[in-house]
């Protein structure tokens, strides 16, 4: 199983979109054990620096970028059943 990193910013109307997407994942058994590391931008400038990205909420598995910029339930499921593998 892969590990998601999220990075997004606290008051981004995506991010928190993004969110949503994921605790209704969550739900299901199936994802409930995915391991997720978020990292808030703007309080852990260092970290963000090292990734190459543009827009949150940005969505890398195992540090490799898979999506980036607003998002969709089925996208958000997508990149968890990536993780899967």
């Amino acid at each position: 199983m892969k590990t998601i990193r999220l990075f997004y910013l606290r008051n981004c109307p995506f991010c928190k979109r993004a969110f949503v997407y994921i605790d209704e994942l969550r739900k299901q058994d199936k994802y409930k054990n995915i391991e997720l590391e978020t990292v808030e931008e703007s309080e852990q400038p260092d970290l963000a620096d090292k990734f190459d990205y543009f827009y949150v909420p940005t969505f890398y598995l195992d540090n490799v970028k898979v999506h980036e910029g607003g998002i969709f339930p089925d996208e958000v499921k997508a990149i968890f059943d990536r993780a899967l593998k």
